[in-house]
């Protein structure tokens, strides 16, 4: 990295630039290894330690580079390693493989086959990253460069036209002109709400006063969500650049990015980032010989959930409890430290340089009439593909959980989306386009990106009482209709599991769901009853058969299930009887075993652990 190298104008940019390409020999092997959080979780650091170990072993140090990028997106399949300038693509890769791989790969040119990906529908191996499925019906505009960039070395953002879009926005645009880019990309935000990001700043701009600021909101709280803690791990310059655009189009000298501190990799690498921006003048006074001066500071989120919205994170960043305040005013107008502030989630502000550089029509080329561009979902659960997918706005439901997710076609129930309180729309309904307005129709809504696919063995109701358990915990409690009405609707569906429930229970939910979406103070209690009422919209069915059947159709709900075991299979093997924690089962080796249902809890054990099939489950008397 450049360090001593001081940017002071856009020449010097430009120069640097062309040095860096001019020292980057591209038929040179390079071995990028996925980094982010999944892949380290899967052993890539040791994959890494094991590359550089065997290069040096073999000699290899000037003829090979190896790289540490951010996350490729196809957590299901790490640790990744891509061979360049070939693009040899091999899943999960142990180190154990790293000398075969250098060995025959490296040195011959040889290709291994049991480590390439597999395609299920034509057992043909695919040896390109991008040509696999899973990539191939994707539209990577900001995600791509997670598979090209150390996040670590700042050369590498520099050489994909890393900070030329500040550069065009200091020189060649007005803050106003940025504004109206912005406003001509029709890009909306991210995080959420989907509120147009071109209006958001033209009030901030509006706003009197020398003091503004403008802060990344990266507290991720959906379970299942990683989207804005991939793209900070793997290109936190993107967001750092994002963010000096957007303050130099409101008139801010100043940005928070307020990251939960249960993303240590995020808050180390943006950290670093920072850093090295600054080394190089790219943050701090003069900005590329400009009149422009902005700095980033970086606030830890304590894992509040209702820290993510605005009002109650700007209470968080200024040492406050987080908790909500009422709006209006808004925190373009009277926001941190009661002075103007733009707030905008990561993948926004990702957004950003690249419109800059193309162009608001260019951007808004991309989606449907009122949801334009790409979005990036964590795509989890039921499916064969689990990972980070960007996809154009506008994409079938069908095509993501089927083409891309691999998801079984005949077992797919529903998918949950939006994060915890979001709603869950059925197998039926994935016809719908991905956009802002379909999705709210069928009673769902876009959230930050979490993508959560269901199949037959989840149970709706205990499923809607998962999300209310966690979002009446979430509630910071400052209104009551929030803290008591989800405290209130958790106990209904924990009744009717619990074979308790009434059908006028139901009725009761939908009436408090209404109330407390139309009475709370922020935006997780006015959508907080989503699970309830989307899964009461499409599964009501279900709800009925645990009130009136007396019976979990999924088979989930313990208090409808008995377990029993089938004489005709039970070897008296003794394996359920030895790992019952409750002596429930009788019977000596070697002869048929009984379950005594008084001692039974219905922990599954049994039922797991048997390999002979003979034990079995039964809800409201039908056989599971």
């Amino acid at each position: 990295m450049n360090q001593l190298k001081k940017i002071k104008s856009v020449s010097d940019l430009e120069n640097l630039r062309k040095e860096i390409l001019s020292k980057r020999d591209p038929k040179k092997k390079c071995i990028t290894i996925c980094s982010g959080t999944g892949c380290v979780a899967h052993g890539s650091e040791k994959v890494s330690s094991t590359f550089r170990d065997e290069i040096k072993k073999q000699n290899l140090e000037n003829e090979v580079d190896i790289k540490s990028t951010g996350c490729h997106g196809y957590c299901e399949k790490g640790t990744i390693v891509v061979i360049h300038p070939e693009e040899i693509c091999y899943l999960r890769v142990k180190p154990d493989d790293v000398p075969e791989i250098v060995s025959e790969t490296i040195i011959k040119g040889n290709i291994i086959d049991r480590l390439l990906y597999t395609d299920p529908d034509t057992n043909k191996k695919i040896v390109r990253e991008l040509d696999i499925p899973f990539y191939k019906h994707q539209k990577r505009l900001i995600f791509d460069n997670n598979l090209k960039i150390d996040p670590e070395n700042i050369d590498d953002y520099i050489a994909v036209n890393g900070y030329s879009s500040i550069s065009k926005a200091l020189f060649e645009l007005t803050p106003e002109s940025v504004i109206g880019e912005i406003k001509k990309s029709n890009l909306r935000g991210r995080g959420g709400a989907g509120f147009p990001t071109g209006i958001k700043w033209e009030i901030a701009h509006a706003q009197k006063g020398d003091v503004k600021y403008i802060i990344c909101n990266a507290d991720e709280g959906d379970p299942g969500a990683y989207m804005d803690r991939s793209l900070l791990e793997g290109n936190p310059h993107l967001i750092i650049e994002g963010m000096m655009i957007g303050a130099y189009a409101i008139g801010a000298k100043e940005g928070w990015v307020y990251v939960r501190a249960e993303y240590p990799l995020a808050v180390k690498n943006v950290t670093k980032a920072i850093e090295k921006a600054r080394e190089l003048d790219l943050l701090g006074e003069n900005i590329l010989g400009s009149d422009f001066s902005f700095d980033i500071k970086i606030a830890r989120g304590a894992g509040a959930f209702v820290c993510g919205e605005e009002t109650s994170l700007i209470s968080s960043i200024e040492g406050k409890r987080g908790t909500p305040n009422q709006k209006p005013p808004f925190p373009a107008q009277r926001g941190l430290f009661g002075k103007p502030t733009n707030i905008n989630n990561v993948e926004t502000l990702g957004k950003i340089p690249i419109i800059i550089r193309k162009g608001g029509d260019w951007f808004s080329g991309i989606g449907t009439e009122t949801s334009k561009g790409t979005k990036i979902f964590s795509l989890v659960g039921n499916v064969q593909n689990t990972g980070l997918v960007e996809v154009p706005m506008g994409i079938t439901l069908n095509e993501i959980i089927f083409d891309i997710g691999g998801a079984d076609k005949d077992n797919v129930k529903a998918v949950q989306i939006g994060g915890p309180s979001g709603g869950c729309i059925p197998k039926e309904l994935f016809h719908l386009p991905v956009d802002y307005e379909s999705l709210s129709q069928a009673g769902a809504i876009m959230g930050s990106g979490g993508m959560i696919v269901m199949d037959k063995t989840t149970c709706m109701v205990d499923l809607a009482m998962y999300f209310m358990n966690f979002l009446k915990k979430e509630s910071c409690g400052k209104c009551s209709v929030c803290r008591e009405g989800t405290q209130r609707m958790y106990e209904i569906l924990r009744s009717i599991t619990e074979g308790k429930g009434k059908e006028e229970d139901l009725d009761l939910l939908e009436e408090l769901g209404g109330v407390i979406k139309d009475a709370s103070m922020c935006g997780l209690g006015q959508t907080a009853p989503n699970p309830v009422l989307s899964t009461l919209r499409y599964f009501r069915d279900e709800y009925l058969a645990h009130i009136k059947d007396n019976k979990c159709p999924a088979g989930v709900c313990k208090a409808f299930i008995q377990y029993g075991i089938d004489a005709e299979k039970c070897i008296g093997c003794g394996v359920c009887k030895k790992n019952c924690p409750q002596d429930a089962i009788a019977g000596e080796r070697k002869e048929k075993h009984s379950i005594t249902q008084d001692k039974c809890i219905k922990c599954g054990i049994c039922y797991n652990m048997c390999k002979f099939d003979a034990i079995f489950k039964t809800t409201g008397g039908e056989k599971l």
